[in-house]
């Protein structure tokens, strides 16, 4: 039986001074990540006007093409980074998803983007499963929180980035050079990664053998992981909440350039910015400072209550995603652009606080050597669903409520953005409901 396999070997620990290092590396990587993931979605109506898209086909090009690669591929590479040299992995994924960033600016078509965008999603692939089982191996449990929290920080202000640099130079140079640029620093973190950051495991003085043998085969592990009952409720309300999320994402610039351009047009002149740079950088200090603000308040709010109640792991993100939801139905109900850019900062806040707890919980809920695959398996239920289908919804929805309904383009937006903040609700109750068993199957 593969639960009698001898006990992997612990990594050893190591220093305080080099863990923020290496977590720094990561969490630059991580920005990275999210800076070329969700760049498309600032320069989404550019490429539509320029590619002559409709709406459906910006929800594939920026979720679909992209999860679909990216959420299968992620758990077999998580398979071979419960025994593999985890840095290598990760600098190798972000020199992938980086070329093909840059390949996305030499797009002619709807099909060279859309593939250009699969690459993206292989690579990526590789990053975030070896990534949390890598800090993991570095940090104390007590701490376990706060650092994936801090490794997390990665989305929110990767989504800044993307959304400031991405309209300031598609404004500046066009939205082909908005990639070309948006590309360029991956290539040189992955050489940092590769030479700079250790992998724990080559630093036992035991034979590797030892590890290979612990590590549960597929079937095993994903016995171990359908056994719990409190990773499948966090998955899919995660899940759900990345499709409310990853669907917004996609087109809260499209609704403010339907709904608010002449508005937000004068703003922008008296900045001197054109539209698209000055929306890029408006939403990307309201949705990223605040989402990394909510990020790191997560971890630290588990980290202290998670080690008196686990289910503060879950209750958290319960209670912080219902408080959520009036807070978009205002922002897309005003009139006013600046009162729905400031309405717009509070979501971001409480729907960021559970990737510490979240990430965490799933750490602990199973076996040291288990770590990479219910990595893979939380995101690849979370991407499949909220980025693979949370912007083709938005844009489907979008679509039959400009055309068929006789909304028009700015109010089909906007109401389609309002049915899918609804499911935020059953997201909540998820959390909530996991609170029953965590306690009894945290195990490491």
């Amino acid at each position: 039986m593969s639960s009698e396999a001898p006990a992997p070997p612990a990594p050893p620990q190591v220093s305080p001074a080099y863990r923020r290092y290496a977590l720094t590396v990561l969490l630059v990587i991580y920005i990275l990540n999210f800076l070329d993931r969700q760049i498309v979605s600032i320069l989404a109506e550019p490429i539509k006007h320029d590619l002559h898209l409709a709406d459906w086909q910006l929800g594939v090009m920026t979720g679909l093409a992209f999860a679909l690669f990216y959420t299968v591929l992620g758990i077999p590479i998580a398979r071979y980074a419960e025994t593999g040299h985890r840095p290598r992995i990760i600098a190798a994924a972000a020199g992938l998803w980086s070329l093909f960033t840059i390949s996305c600016g030499y797009a002619q078509n709807f099909v060279q983007l859309t593939l250009c965008r699969i690459g993206v999603g292989i690579g990526e692939a590789g990053c975030t499963p070896p990534a949390h089982s890598l800090i993991t191996d570095y940090t104390p449990r007590e701490k376990r929180a706060s650092a994936l929290a801090f490794y997390s920080l990665g989305t929110p202000l990767g989504g800044l980035l993307g959304l400031a640099l991405g309209g300031l130079i598609a404004d500046a140079h066009g939205w082909r050079t908005a990639f070309l640029v948006a590309g360029l620093p991956g290539l040189l973190m992955a050489v940092v990664a590769w030479t700079t950051l250790r992998e724990p495991r080559r630093q036992m003085h035991v034979d590797l053998a030892v590890l290979k043998a612990a590590r549960p085969d597929f079937k095993t592990a994903m016995a171990e992981i359908r056994g719990k009952r409190t990773f499948w409720l966090i998955a899919f309300a995660a899940a759900i909440k990345a499709f409310i999320g990853y669907g917004a994402a996609a087109f809260i610039a499209p609704f403010f350039f339907r709904n608010h351009a002449e508005e937000l047009t004068a703003i922008a002149g008296d900045f001197g910015l054109g539209l698209t740079g000055f929306l890029g950088v408006a939403l990307g200090v309201v949705l990223g400072l605040t989402g990394a603000v909510g990020t790191w308040l997560g971890g630290w709010l588990a980290d202290r209550y998670g080690a008196r109640d686990l289910r503060a792991y879950v209750g958290i993100p319960a209670v912080s995603t219902l408080i959520g939801i009036p807070f978009y139905v205002a922002a897309l109900l005003v009139d006013s652009a600046v009162t729905a850019l400031i309405l717009f900062a509070f979501p971001p806040i409480l729907n960021t606080l559970w990737y510490g707890p979240g990430y965490a919980a799933v750490q602990g809920l199973v076996r040291p050597q288990t770590r990479a695959t219910a990595s893979a398996v939380l995101l690849f239920i979370i991407n499949l669903i909220g980025l693979g289908l949370g912007p083709l919804g938005v844009g489907a929805v979008s679509d039959f409520l400009s055309g068929p309904m006789g909304l028009g383009s700015a109010e089909g937006v906007r109401w389609s953005l309002m049915i899918f903040i609804m499911f935020g609700a059953l997201a909540s109750a998820l959390f909530w409901m996991a609170r029953s068993s965590i306690r009894e199957e945290m195990v490491s």
